[in-house]
């Protein structure tokens, strides 16, 4: 009899520990990852209780929230910031645990250095006190974002206590259109099943699109599922996986690395594998996709005009005129040609070399508009490294952006890097909510790098296949 369960449910399976009175499984974790803003608490309950990390091998720290993009001198002037830095380095210190600081050529966003590593494989279960690790699943691994708690738990266990999702195939077949990417596609399914779409659901991404997409564009589709309600998302391993895995620090090596790699194929979904749902979008209704409102749903292609309020279904019309007023737009109005005032390059979403390649292929040749401030922040330092030996930090540079260190940066603002007042700022990160930028009045516009390059440097929305 065949095997048809899908990845998702093969993978929960090889970790389930047993089911807790409650109906959750206890899962083992075979990879955690913690940062500087989720981890401290965490650390202290393990003091509280005089308890150990079981397993530090499989815990990796790295600091990416707080940690300027300007000037990384310690102490920092964030007093906050620097007690958290502090708080981190004695942690992984006392309990054995590594850690990639800013000094050490390693660090980044943690979502782009655990892949960058080889942390980051098949078939692992992995967690993270961060909403979007589910950027993880873009190797067939299925990773979750988890609270304070969770993380001691983690810590102190190496297992974490959930219940199953439900598992939904997301098919995007044919071939995406000039100027459409990645971003382009996570936020035209989430505009398409909602925000809380996902709710209980763990997605699997499939078809022709994903199948054509690099690692680091199904990274992309994988961070943003969490966005739409989704549990965590993931991609089926195919040899696009295994290559990019292949010879990368943390990897097998040799035989070791061929052994591993055919259990990583035996993974992927059969093709008579079960789901319990299962949608289907056409890569040719996908265009350049922009967020109007505060959350990642709100979306209109680039071409479209903004809802009128009285068109929209009954259940929608508050969300969409609380939106409307809190950005301050008019119902009906084009997406294209509203001016911007800051123009943000980065994120876990976004900020690896493919990202930055796009972005300065839009920039080269033109100067950031008069009155926008610009900005791109690499997800690495070896991001960051590999972008300035191919000399697109002085691309953006002549351009007019501001070239940063590696950091979370403006996607969260938990750093200098802020909104001021009522800024309007093109953002390739994840997030559009009310204050997400830093400024309580600030406001998100959602888009991909590139399209995010062509609005600074037209001062407004544009089509970025306009852009010459």
């Amino acid at each position: 009899m065949s095997d048809k369960r899908n990845l998702f449910n093969k993978v929960w399976d090889n970790h389930t520990v047993g089911t807790l009175p409650s109906g959750q499984t206890q899962l083992f974790i075979g990879l955690h990852l913690i940062h500087e803003v989720t981890s401290p608490q965490a650390f202290e309950m393990l003091r509280d209780r005089k308890l150990s990390v079981l397993h530090p091998e499989r815990t990796v720290a790295t600091v990416d929230h707080i940690v300027p993009t300007d000037n990384q001198a310690r102490p920092f002037i964030d007093l906050l910031a620097e007690d958290m830095m502090v708080a981190i380095e004695k942690n992984c210190r006392e309990f054995g645990v590594t850690l990639l600081n800013i000094d050490d050529k390693r660090q980044g966003i943690v979502h782009v250095v655990g892949p960058e590593q080889g942390l980051t494989q098949p078939g692992m279960t992995i967690a993270c006190g961060d909403s979007h690790t589910s950027t993880h699943g873009a190797f067939g691994s299925i990773a979750f974002g988890i609270g304070t708690s969770q993380v001691a738990h983690v810590l102190a266990t190496q297992t974490m206590a959930m219940g199953r999702p439900k598992v939904r195939r997301i098919e995007v077949n044919g071939q995406l259109g000039r100027g459409v990417f990645a971003k382009d596609v996570a936020l035209h399914i989430i505009r398409c099943l909602g925000v809380q779409g996902g709710v209980g659901f763990a997605y699997e991404f499939a078809g022709d699109v994903f199948d054509c997409m690099t690692m680091e564009e199904r990274m992309t589709v994988c961070n943003m599922s969490i966005e739409g309600g989704a549990r965590c998302g993931y991609v089926n391993p195919d040899q696009t996986t295994v290559d990019y895995i292949k010879g990368r620090p943390f990897a097998p090596q040799g035989e070791a690395f061929e052994k591993a790699a055919q259990w990583w194929l035996s993974l992927a979904s059969p093709k008579d594998a079960e789901y319990d749902d299962i949608v289907k979008y056409n890569a040719a209704d996908i265009e350049p996709t922009v967020t109007w409102g505060i959350n990642p749903g709100q979306a209109v292609g680039v071409s479209e005009k903004l809802p009128v309020v009285s068109a929209a279904p009954a259940g929608e019309q508050a969300g969409i005129k609380e939106a409307l007023e809190f950005m301050a737009f008019q119902e009906g109005q084009p997406i294209a040609g509203q001016k911007i005032d800051v123009a943000f390059i980065g994120s876990c979403t976004n900020s690896r070399i493919s990202d930055l390649r796009e972005a300065a292929a839009v920039v080269k040749g033109h100067k950031v508009a008069a009155g926008v401030r610009a900005l791109v922040v690499p997800g690495s330092q070896l991001v960051r490294d590999q972008a300035m030996s191919e000399g697109l930090d002085k691309i953006f540079e002549a351009a007019g952006f501001e070239w940063r260190e590696a950091g979370c940066s403006m996607c969260l603002a938990m750093n200098p890097d802020k909104l001021k007042g009522r800024e309007l700022c093109a953002s390739s990160s994840n997030r559009n909510f009310k204050g997400r930028q830093g400024s309580p009045t600030g406001r998100t516009l959602l888009m991909s790098p590139a399209m995010v390059a062509a609005a600074a440097i037209k001062g407004a929305v544009t089509d970025v296949r306009t852009v010459s």
